[in-house]
């Protein structure tokens, strides 16, 4: 019944428009209080969340995605991939994917690479015959794979709340990761086929090719240098995301000469936003996680699962279900937060690999992504092209259901997301 009423007061806070880490912070002294622990609990948790050398990563990663925002590489990106496949049938949707990946794997976050890929795809797509629904659909579906592909925000989150290794997680990501995106160039492609879609594209001359691909090679470069040393062990991904700073801040100001000072300002200024969000959400979870493991709440959820789902198949399909409809109401984080500290001791008790459910947890997270009403990439490129979101919405849904799909997969053939993390 602790259970219930707890969970009832969260999301009647939350749905009364009460902000994500205050809910989660209130809510845990509340609790604290009235189970007569020591309120300095709150204290503790809030100090020991921000005094996490893992969480370093995050200002980092995000000052690195915003310095290549602000420098301009997402077209750089775009011009170059699509100099070489822009000829394919649904050519430029290929290329618009293809530059998600490579900018997923700088940046970190599903936003800037929706953002990012996004100004520079939008109006060149729509000029070329491109259905307007679906080029909505395959950005906003596209800025997902931010979150997945390493190195993921998302996923060094989870390792600090489950304290599994974030090297791991960023190996386990690597192969689902790839099969979104091949779901999303083969879907596209059938769809120009099908729909006729600028089959009259020329082959770009090979100095085309070599003068983007030039443009493009720094920051190319500099992503795979940051994942392979990441992979390598050569640094840490907390000393990784320091790496990819600096490297960001070579390659658009002194490289590329893209980075004005006021763009510098701007990243800086936008990071240290997004920062302070993302620390009092994590800082109130912990408190939170805190004050339900005091009144066994987890225990109890754990105990009422393991009398009622009987497979870890059943206990997945569930965490599905419920992912699907807190996603309509909530943002990707949130979710997070929320739901691993509650679900943790379920995992061992079924026998299901934390590493596996982590990524299984993000492709549901990503999917929160792009569903109304408060599918953030859905907001992001509503912006960017000035669109009804009803437009918006009805292009996500096949990529939704790609994504689905691909959660599918995943959970009948494990080692899309094992195979890595246990063979290197």
């Amino acid at each position: 019944m602790d259970s219930l009423f707890i969970l009832a007061a969260l999301f009647a806070l939350l749905l009364a428009g009460v902000p994500v880490a205050f809910v989660l912070a209130g809510l845990g002294l509340l609790l604290l209080t009235v189970g007569g622990f020591s309120p300095m609990m709150v204290a503790s948790g809030l100090l020991s969340t921000m005094d996490s050398f893992v969480l370093i990563a995050v200002p980092l990663f995000l000052l690195m995605s915003n310095v290549m925002l602000k420098g301009g590489v997402g077209r750089d990106l775009f011009a170059a991939v699509q100099a070489w496949v822009g000829h394919w049938p649904g050519g430029l949707a290929v290329a618009t994917v293809i530059s998600c990946g490579i900018f997923a794997a700088i940046s970190g976050s599903s936003v800037a690479t929706a953002a990012t890929i996004g100004t520079v795809a939008i109006p060149e797509m729509v000029n070329r015959g491109y259905p307007r629904h679906f080029v909505f659909g395959l950005l906003a579906a596209g800025g997902t794979l931010g979150i997945l592909i390493p190195p993921s925000i998302i996923l060094i989150v989870y390792g600090v709340i489950t304290e599994e290794s974030v090297l791991a997680l960023f190996e386990a990501g690597v192969g689902p990761g790839l099969l979104l995106v091949a779901l999303f160039i083969g879907f596209s492609m059938i769809y120009a086929r099908v729909k006729a879609i600028a089959r009259d594209n020329q082959r770009a001359d090979w100095t085309t090719r070599k003068q983007t691909g030039l443009r493009a090679l720094p920051t190319v470069l500099l992503a795979a240098f940051v994942i392979a040393g990441i992979y390598q062990g050569w640094f840490t991904p907390t000393e990784a995301s320091a790496i990819g700073f600096i490297g960001a801040l070579f390659v658009t100001a002194v490289v590329l000469r893209s980075l004005s000072w006021q763009g510098l300002r701007e990243a800086v200024r936008d990071s240290m936003k997004t920062t302070a969000s993302i620390l009092l959400i994590v800082a109130g979870a912990k408190v939170f996680a805190r004050a339900i493991a005091l009144w066994r709440i987890p225990q109890d959820i754990t105990q009422t699962i393991s009398e009622n789902v009987e497979t870890a198949g059943l206990f997945i399909l569930a965490v599905a279900l419920v992912l699907l409809i807190m996603g309509l109401f909530m943002e990707a984080l949130s979710m997070m937060l929320i739901m691993v500290p509650v679900l943790a001791g379920a995992l061992m008790a079924l026998g299901i690999d934390p590493v596996w459910f982590g990524i299984f947890f993000v492709i549901m997270v990503e999917c929160a992504l792009i569903t109304p009403p408060v599918g953030l990439n859905l907001y992001v490129i509503q912006a960017i092209a000035k669109a009804k979101m009803g437009e918006v919405a009805r292009g996500v849904l096949p990529f939704l259901l790609l994504m689905l799909f691909a959660v599918l997969l995943i959970a009948l053939f494990k080692d899309i997301v094992l195979w890595l993390p246990y063979a290197l």
